[in-house]
């Protein structure tokens, strides 16, 4: 089966976690769990980093824009990924590392 381009965008994110030894889970989105969560939940260096993923040209809906927000107020970090800024994640983490 070929691979969407969001998942292609989620193993690019999966790979730069993996290659910076981030703890990450992804939630499953299964329609039990809260809706508009970030695809990846990581801790880096003892910090909350959100990670929402998208392909081309699409955007966070209402509700994902919603706890990246919350996620922000509460002194996190969160961000939208697509094939465009994956460098812009990579440098977002060594940062969080510091």
């Amino acid at each position: 089966m070929a691979m969407t381009p969001e998942a292609r965008v989620k193993n690019s994110v999966k790979k730069i976690l993996q290659s910076h030894k981030v703890y990450h889970f992804m939630p499953a989105a299964n329609g039990y769990g809260r809706v508009g969560i970030p695809d990846f939940i990581c801790c880096v260096n003892g910090r909350f980093l959100g990670i929402e993923c998208k392909a081309g040209g699409n955007k966070p809906t209402a509700l994902q824009k919603m706890e990246i927000e919350a996620i922000i107020e509460a002194g996190g970090t969160a961000l939208v990924v697509n094939e465009e800024n994956l460098a812009d994640l990579a440098k977002v983490v060594e940062e969080l590392k510091k």
